[in-house]
């Protein structure tokens, strides 16, 4: 009778965890925006909430009235997760809450948007415009 090998440390350790239900189920992705969640790249001083991913191409325009700024991020987040982030942190910065997801600091308007609309595919589409405010 032949007997199976011992399983490799490695190997059982991943089953530990599959059994356990303590395994990642989320993409790599997910897991890769969490551990590199710092300040969106063309907004300097916006953080950017773990689990989100910024996605390329942002635009930046500088003008006589202030700056004008689009960024996107990208994750398996929820939307209600997305606004409380931005809801409890903005604040923190010295943004002003004007309404949904807008805020106001000094001579700029931050608008937190959601492209995809409700009930959108996942990953969550999170788009972030800064504008002068209107005085």
């Amino acid at each position: 009778m032949r007997f199976p090998m011992p399983p490799t440390p490695f190997a059982a350790f991943v089953a530990v965890l599959l059994l356990c239900g303590l395994a990642a189920v989320a993409p790599v992705s997910h897991l890769r925006a969490q551990e590199t969640a710092g300040f969106v790249s063309t907004i300097e001083d916006l953080p950017l909430m773990p689990g989100l991913i910024e996605e390329e191409g942002g635009m930046v325009f500088d003008s006589a009235p202030g700056r004008i700024v689009e960024a996107f991020a990208t994750g398996w987040v929820s939307e209600g997760t997305v606004r409380a982030f931005y809801d409890e942190t903005l604040p923190q910065l010295g943004w002003r809450p004007l309404g949904a997801s807008t805020f106001r600091r000094e001579n700029e308007i931050l608008m937190v948007e959601f492209p995809g609309g409700p009930g959108a595919a996942p990953p969550l589409t999170v788009g972030f415009r800064l504008m002068p405010a209107a005085n």
